[in-house]
């Protein structure tokens, strides 16, 4: 089987949940030594890896979190330290498919909230390399050291794992504040395992929920360069009646397991609380984001090869085209398709962005996977009936290569001459979360293609009687967490034929103009048009902040949106950080994209400067 970190680094995994989580709720008393059941009760501890692995978990960790000599020795039975692990990992594998993985789970040797002592480092070193062993022989892909809470513990026990010459996962827990209980912040603890060459791949787990996790993660994806997994708690634990109870749901389980996966992280998995039925939902919420990772390569055509055709300048192509060249801001107004067969209010709509000045209306592809009318058919109509240009969204979610080919230039023959492509949000992200994605290809062998086609040639490098001229967009995320993977796909879509950009709604000016300075060192710019979000509630400043990929919200505009108290401060206080956000970005970007938030295009109007 592929080693687990060439395979983190190709698609994200799915991790188990907590054993013991799943041994209380068979009925087990919490004085009973669980590692000690891979003994005793093997049926119960198989039952429990084969209800994961049916939930689709793609890694089963051993019974063994307190399997080391130390722990073991509380209840008497040290000598028992190798059996345990060895037959641990022998369950595991029994109940495992061809394509899952086992782990070696090691846990502390150290009590929980005990101050670290540097005299037990030999022991505790003997205590792990004794049991990574025993792990390591029986079988264990992989050894996954968990819940530890002091730096240098966790430090000591991946330099034991590490001398089975198998890989190490090390995850650390820390509190709401991002601090372990030895002092120790999050980031303390990224940099020194990223340094240490023992550790292979780092860890998040326990002592956070869900959206304490999501917070520790954005503070350290940034600084973290080996693959990193998250496996909250669900929720942080609550006493009812005498049991410790943890209240996240599944579905608010699998909301940010998405999240973890968007901002990052290359696996997801659960500590206490969480349920086969918690890895369920995740599984089935981040199944196309973790497939969309091999596209079509698209055929890069000599363009030099035809003299037989008229290959139109940029300029040329449309009136929004002609004001880009001319370096004039242009000004587009984002508004949805219908969902609805009823146009007549959305062209309306358009009618009064065509009235007050607007150059173009942009209509989205179904945004976060939302199911509308045809955006692309749609937007012929809207273009033929309100005379104003239309620029349709052009995703690769789905249709396959030939049906992206034929609506292009069915679109183009009906007037379209205007185009955004995206790669577009996998179907889990939105409303259907059992739907597939096409996803043959990306936004880069969207854009080349369309080049192509720009060029007389069609996808397979057949000439065609008449080339489109059609105006390639293409989206760029100032905001993107791996700043330097977005900075090389922009470059690329520039060099397959892009001719000019759409941000994502951006809310800090320094992020737009660090991005600006740092894509203006490529050999080719285009111009760059910066997406605005009018922020209408606190509540959709929260949705914008936490469901929308890409998008991030600095917590001063939050607050400032929280502080609004009527529907009419909040939309005015929207709209005053909008122009805010544009004033200070002008001279930084060829014009604004300004989305009118639930329909209501006034409101991108007042932003635009275009309605008093």
């Amino acid at each position: 089987m592929q080693n687990i970190i060439e395979h983190l680094k190709e698609k994200p995994l799915i991790w188990d949940g907590p054993m013991g989580t799943m041994i209380y709720s068979k009925g087990i008393f919490i004085n009973t030594c669980y590692d000690e059941l891979s003994l005793t009760k093997p049926e119960l501890i198989t039952g429990i890896h084969e209800e994961y692995r049916v939930a689709g978990a793609n890694i089963l960790e051993t019974n063994t979190f307190g399997a080391n000599r130390i722990k073991l020795k509380e209840f008497g039975i040290e000598e028992k330290t190798v059996p345990i692990n060895r037959i641990s990992v022998e369950l595991a594998k029994k109940v495992a498919a061809t394509d899952t993985y086992v782990a070696g789970a090691v846990g502390p040797c150290s009590r929980h909230g005990e101050t670290y002592l540097e005299k037990n480092n030999d022991q505790y070193y003997n205590a792990f390399e004794e049991q990574c062993s025993a792990l390591s022989d029986a079988g264990a892909d992989f050894i996954q050291l968990e819940t530890f809470s002091n730096l240098r513990e966790l430090i000591i026990a991946a330099r034991a794992a590490k001398s089975t010459g198998l890989p190490v996962l090390a995850s650390f827990s820390v509190n709401e504040e991002g601090v372990s209980i030895d002092g120790n912040s999050a980031e303390r603890f990224t940099k020194d395992l990223v340094l240490d060459n023992s550790v292979d791949i780092v860890g998040i787990n326990c002592g956070l929920g869900p959206a304490g996790a999501y917070e520790v993660l954005k503070n350290i994806i940034n600084i973290c360069t080996k693959p990193l997994i998250v496996m909250p708690n669900s929720g942080l634990p609550r006493d009812i009646g005498g049991r410790v109870m943890y209240m996240t749901s599944p579905d608010y389980f699998a909301k940010y397991a998405k999240r973890f996966i968007q901002l990052g992280a290359r696996g997801i998995g659960g500590c206490c609380g969480i349920t086969p039925v918690h890895i369920q939902k995740a599984v089935k919420g981040i199944k196309n984001l973790s497939e969309i990772n091999e596209y079509q390569e698209v055929k890069i055509i000599d363009t030099k090869q035809r003299d037989d055709i008229e290959i139109k300048p940029v300029e040329k192509k449309s009136g929004f085209a002609a004001k880009l060249v001319a370096g004039k801001k242009v000004s587009s107004i984002e508004i949805l398709s219908p969902m609805s067969v009823d146009f007549s209010l959305t062209l309306e709509k358009i009618n009064r962005c065509r009235e007050k000045g607007s150059d173009a209306v942009n209509i989205p592809d179904g945004p976060r996977a939302s199911a509308r009318a045809s955006n692309l058919i749609s937007s012929i109509r809207f273009q033929n009936e309100t005379g104003l240009e239309i620029i349709p969204h052009f995703c690769c979610r789905d249709r396959n290569l030939m049906a992206m080919q034929g609506d292009i230039m069915a679109a183009y023959a009906s007037g379209i001459c205007n185009l955004l492509l995206v790669t577009g949000d996998p179907p889990s992200i939105g409303n259907y979360p059992d739907m597939t994605g096409v996803f043959d290809l990306d936004a880069i062998g969207l854009t080349q293609m369309v080049n192509n086609l720009n060029h007389g040639y069609d996808l397979a490098g057949n000439q065609i009687s008449m080339p489109t001229s059609i105006l390639i967009g293409v989206a760029a995320n100032p905001c993107a967490v791996d700043l330097k993977r977005e900075i090389e796909r922009f470059k690329s879509k520039v060099d397959a034929g892009a001719e000019y950009a759409i941000s994502q709604p951006v809310f800090e000016p320094d992020v737009m103009k660090r991005f600006m300075d740092q894509t203006a060192k490529h050999s080719k710019t285009i111009p760059l048009v910066a997406g605005v979000w009018p922020l209408a509630s606190f509540r959709n400043a929260q949705f914008m902040a936490t469901e929308v990929p890409g998008v991030v919200v600095p917590n001063s505009i939050i607050e400032k949106m929280r502080k609004c108290n009527t529907k009419e401060d909040a939309r005015k206080t929207g709209i005053e950080i909008a122009q805010d956000i544009c004033e200070k970005i002008q001279d930084y970007v060829s014009g604004f994209q300004v989305s009118a938030p639930f329909g209501n295009v006034d409101t991108a109007l007042k932003v635009l400067g275009k309605l008093d």
